[in-house]
């Protein structure tokens, strides 16, 4: 447990301080902040729009992060031979797999949560559909004070102490907008202790929580194939399997009954569309408790048999 907690942590670590990681966060943070504004110009319900588009965004977020993290986690360190120092200590190559997994599901989880609270946030303030809706300002100056207070405090730690700028932004940036958001959760719009009307739906904290779970099946899927291949194919073929992944009902699903092909396809690639609640917003449907188990148990099911696969795939792998 000892060296899967440390190969895990320093994982971790290294995807921190990848400069994808925190452009990624960057633009998605940007998105969400300029949301608001894009959504007006629907002629139904624009606060429905931003809904769709912010989770959109997370979901996009998330997912690149995954992938684009994940891909090197394997291949890069048998690149550059320092897996072969690992190997040697000796660590068990399930223990390198599952703990490679693990330090990228968890700054996958820190970027996803971030943007989750930025989400809830931009659906907080809502769309201004009108000339006399007011600007929510208690959003906007939690926002500020978020992202001000993180950036000097990360300019003070990377100048006293020599702390990465960027890693350590992201983390203070996840301490503050956790108090950002308990706050919002008891202040109005008004400055008023009012928690009946905070503005946050549980729907979109379903949302979120799927949006993850299908990140953590690419994340799985990425470290599986880096174990094989280098990044750059390890890239595509996880981009490819997340486009065929949204679209499995209409590729696999309507032919599974008549073709074994099709069988075959809609048991092995995961189906995307399942954590996308797409359908429950415009319907303005609740997402019950129990969907969100069977999601779980369907992803927990996958990441597990990709990782399956991974150790197996890993096992024979000349490193030397």
């Amino acid at each position: 447990m000892d060296k899967l907690f440390t190969i895990a942590k320093n994982t971790f670590i290294e995807t921190l301080r990848q400069p994808i990681y925190a452009i990624i966060i960057t633009v998605a943070l940007f998105l969400f902040f300029i949301s608001p504004s894009l959504t007006m110009y629907t002629m139904s319900d624009d606060n429905k729009l931003l809904r769709e588009l912010g989770l959109s965004t997370l979901f996009l977020t998330s997912l690149f992060i995954a992938i684009f993290s994940a891909s090197g986690a394997v291949a890069q360190e048998i690149e550059n031979k320092t897996i072969t120092t690992v190997l040697t200590k000796p660590v068990q190559r399930p223990i390198f797999i599952i703990a490679k997994f693990l330090g990228v599901a968890t700054a996958v989880v820190l970027a996803h949560y971030i943007c989750t609270i930025a989400l809830i946030m931009a659906i907080r303030h809502g769309v201004l559909e009108s000339v006399n809706d007011p600007h929510d300002w208690t959003v906007i100056a939690i926002a500020a004070v978020v992202v001000i207070v993180s950036f000097l405090l990360s300019a003070f730690f990377n100048y006293a102490y020599d702390w990465k700028f960027s890693s350590t932004a992201i983390m203070l940036t996840a301490v503050f907008a956790t108090f950002g958001i308990i706050f919002l959760a008891f202040i109005d719009q008004n400055w008023q202790f009012n928690p009946k009307d905070n503005g946050i739906n549980a729907l979109d904290v379903y949302g979120s929580v799927l949006l993850l779970l299908a990140a953590m099946i690419i994340v799985a899927l990425a470290v599986a194939l880096s174990s094989r291949f280098n990044i750059v194919v390890t890239l595509s073929a996880c981009i490819g399997i997340f486009l065929l992944g949204l679209v499995s009902d209409y590729t696999f699903g309507r032919f599974a009954e008549t073709k074994l092909w099709a069988k075959i396809g809609k048991y092995l690639v995961p189906n995307l569309q399942v954590f996308w609640i797409s359908d429950a917003i415009y319907e303005g449907s609740d997402v019950p408790l129990k969907y969100i188990l069977i999601t779980a148990s369907y992803a927990l099911c996958y990441c597990v048999g990709i990782l399956a696969l991974a150790v197996a795939l890993f096992q024979r792998r000349q490193v030397g």
